[in-house]
């Protein structure tokens, strides 16, 4: 039996615009999804901006609710506490403390996992993602927001967590911090673990992932590995495979 980190069934969320009840009108966000994730794999989520990739991963956290359907993570019910322990979570706008050092946010965020820091372990970690390691010692607030995103990464890392959930997690890093986290995402596999991440960047989600979901006007249009969907539009290239599966939903509806 194929064992799952993530399984949606049948999930549907809406919303309500209008800022009175008499104009209030119902947008569906997330329409009878299904999505089943292997354990020890990279898996990316595509999409266009807005398309409900953050209201997605909100739901799979419990950090909101859905209207029907079913999510399991790791074969436990998400509304079950216990479900959540093994996840690490990297928002998209994350914003470390102003007020801590990086050594400080570390050791914070580990303790959450029951951890505590190895200084030496940081460092190592720090010229992995191509970040300066005497950077932790200065304050959070002198970080500019590449060198905050690159903190955020190195407390997931370092959780060690069974399932890390990143949102957009290449926001603000340049091309040679790129191209780090995505080593460093394939090494952090090797040793049994998941990884959920979203991405309108889709050469990223192309080179490293080993399976994907296209989301797009609430449906999944499409799950399987980045050769296969290449493969499907006849196309070299993850970005223009995309390009065409979403004309031709648009065209249908």
């Amino acid at each position: 039996m194929t064992a799952f980190a993530l399984d949606l069934q049948n999930v549907n969320k809406l919303f309500n615009s209008g800022k009175f009840n008499s104009d209030k009108e119902v947008k569906s966000v997330l329409n009878d999804v299904n999505l089943q994730i292997r354990e020890n794999s990279i898996f990316g989520l595509a999409g266009l901006n807005g398309v409900g990739k953050t209201t997605m991963i909100k739901l799979i956290l419990d950090l909101l609710s859905f209207d029907s359907g079913k999510i399991f993570i790791f074969g436990i019910d998400n509304k079950i506490a216990q479900s959540r322990q093994n996840i690490c979570y990297l928002p998209e706008k994350f914003q470390p403390s102003q007020y801590l050092t990086g050594y400080e946010f570390l050791d914070l965020s580990l303790s959450f996992y029951n951890k505590k820091l190895d200084k030496q372990t940081a460092y190592d970690m720090a010229l992995k993602l191509d970040f300066d390691p005497n950077s932790l010692k200065q304050i959070v607030r002198k970080y500019s927001k590449g060198m905050g995103q690159k903190l955020g990464l190195m407390s997931c890392l370092l959780s060690d967590a069974k399932l890390l959930i990143l949102d957009e997690p290449m926001t603000g890093l340049d091309p040679k911090a790129r191209v780090a986290l995505k080593e460093t995402l394939k090494e952090y596999v090797k040793t049994g673990k998941t990884i959920f991440f979203s991405s309108h960047i889709l050469d990223d989600i192309e080179e490293i992932c080993d399976e994907i979901a296209i989301l797009h006007d609430g449906k999944i249009l499409f799950h399987d590995t980045p050769s296969n969907f290449m493969k499907e539009y006849n196309q070299n290239k993850v970005e223009k495979a995309f390009l065409m599966c979403i004309d031709d939903n648009n065209y249908i509806n």
